[in-house]
């Protein structure tokens, strides 16, 4: 039998800190922001306080990592989506941005968004990184092939509509749901992209070059 090799310092710090943040994604998408302590981040993740502290300076240190966290793992999620595919489809796809909307580590994220309304160290702390989740949505959408179709401010303004739109849905959808209204709204979408009238019967005009 060979032994299974000693991990080095460098390796058991990494994982430490990859525990943590992922016990800050969890706990804010389970239990809320107020109540998502350094206690119980490090509960969650099997280490001490202290030992919370040797990594992160702050709890702000950590609720920022694990936004951070979120922000990467979407982005991963979403081209591993696309990637599986056969063939780029538009009501797929933004089936796929409704899953990624409703996955279970985008709730620590709208927590996050929620408490910053009120919490002006939290606000300072997400903007830069809502700023850049906002322009990677944006170069994810121009990447796609629609992105050939139409100008690219209108096509930006539409993605993020999208976007909106279904993060307003997922929210929704802890109270209520109705799988009728948001198929419709995928078909509207659809619609909206290929050029032709969001509703069935609606006279549409030719688009603007």
């Amino acid at each position: 039998m060979t032994a299974t090799p000693r991990r080095t310092q460098a390796e058991r710090r990494e994982g430490t800190i990859a525990a943590i943040v992922d016990a800050a994604v969890a706990a804010l998408g389970e239990v809320g922001y107020a109540r998502t302590t350094t206690a119980e981040i490090a509960r969650r993740a099997g280490v001490s306080q202290g030992g919370l502290f040797r990594h992160f300076e702050s709890r702000l240190d950590v609720i920022f990592a694990a936004a951070d966290a979120v922000r990467a793992r979407q982005f991963d999620d979403f081209r591993e989506g696309l990637g599986a595919l056969t063939q780029f489809d538009v009501a797929a796809t933004v089936r796929l941005l409704r899953r990624a909307t409703r996955a279970p580590i985008n709730a620590a994220w709208y927590e996050l968004l929620v408490a910053a309304r009120t919490d002006a160290e939290l606000q300072a702390r997400l903007a830069p990184l809502a700023d850049r989740y906002h322009r990677e949505i944006i170069e994810m959408g121009r990447a796609l092939p629609i992105a050939a179709s139409m100008p690219p401010d209108e096509l930006d303004t539409l993605v993020i509509g999208i976007v909106y739109m279904l993060d307003g849905e997922a929210l929704t959808a802890s109270v209520h749901v109705d799988a009728r209204q948001e198929d419709a709204r995928v078909e509207q979408v659809v619609r909206i992209l290929a050029g032709e009238p969001a509703f069935e019967g609606e006279s549409s005009a030719p688009r603007q070059a």
